[in-house]
């Protein structure tokens, strides 16, 4: 009964609700270019990743998010060119985002870059009449009619080899559209610490506030990398594994645990639960991401082509 309760709740709040807050992923602390065009990695040549979510399992119509996103580094320019494609379905509503995002990298001094960036997307609203009661009825038909429209993001952050502090704001036209948009307007605040020594265990965190429409949030991440030497007993090989807590306000707690199958590739998992209303009919939220690094080819400066 408790079930049926929270679905009908549930559907009632997202058919009677055309605007969503933005798409996020638990996983964007190792990525943060998914919610800041400015997070510049000159690591490598280029990334890729995948992403699901299945949030609030057992009930029905919750959100289910799929993500397909890559970037590219371009070393002579000082500059990130991203693209990314998710879509989110919320009982029988899905809207879909396709994003181009662009980034640059400016040197302040030896030890800080500052990064800049925007992006630019492209939204659209659709439904799947199939799920909906009634589906033939003219008045249903009239309410639930497909938009699409364009958006736009923007960001800035300040680095250096232990820090990350950046702001973002998403969806901004959202602010300036007469009618219901399709995301609200989104802000982050964030600063993420890591280690970075070459010791066995090395240790990173963060704290992220978002604020969309009037609702406020604070996510703490705290998270362990363990690395193993290599052959000679002297170097370190990249993180092999990593472990993570974060808490959200609003009462959600979560995990993240990661491992890297090879030196380019990247899998993370995450669980998290609702301490609120939602839990009398939910077993939690899962989520799965693969990421791709592609590296750097070494460049030789007194080679003859």
């Amino acid at each position: 009964m408790k079930k049926l309760l929270i679905a009908l709740i549930f559907n009632v709040f997202v058919f009677s609700s055309i605007a969503q807050s933005n798409i996020r992923l638990d996983n964007f602390w190792g990525n943060i270019n998914l919610i800041n065009p400015a997070a510049v990695y000159d690591k490598y040549e280029a990334v890729f990743n995948i992403a699901a979510r299945k949030q609030w399992l057992g009930v029905q119509g919750a959100p289910t998010t799929f993500l397909a996103s890559g970037s590219t580094y371009l070393e002579d320019y000082h500059t990130q060119l991203g693209l990314s494609m998710i879509q989110d379905k919320v009982g029988y509503t899905s809207v879909s985002n396709v994003n181009l995002s662009y980034g640059y990298a400016a040197t302040l001094n030896y030890d800080w870059q500052l990064h800049l960036g925007f992006g630019v997307n492209y939204q659209s609203l659709s439904y799947d009449m199939s799920t909906i009661p009634g589906e033939n009825d003219p008045i249903i038909n009239q309410g639930l009619v497909p938009r699409s429209l364009f958006n736009a993001d923007i960001g800035a952050e300040l680095t250096n080899k232990f820090l990350r502090i950046g702001v973002a704001s998403q969806n901004l036209l959202s602010l300036f559209q007469t009618n219901r948009p399709l995301q609200m307007n989104t802000n982050f605040i964030y600063a993420r610490f890591y280690e970075n020594s070459n010791n066995v265990i090395n240790f990173g965190g963060g704290v992220c506030g978002i604020q969309y429409a009037d609702i406020y949030q604070v996510e703490f991440n705290l998270t362990t990398y363990f690395k193993f030497k290599q052959d000679n007993g002297l170097s370190y090989k990249p993180d092999l594994f990593d472990v993570g807590l974060f808490y959200r306000t609003q009462s959600e707690l979560g995990m993240i645990l990661g491992f890297n199958l090879s030196e380019a590739i990247h899998i993370s998992y995450s669980y998290n639960y609702h301490l609120g209303a939602i839990s009398l009919g939910s077993y939690g939220t899962n989520e799965l991401m693969i990421t791709y690094n592609l590296m750097k080819k070494p460049v030789c400066h007194n080679c003859w082509y």
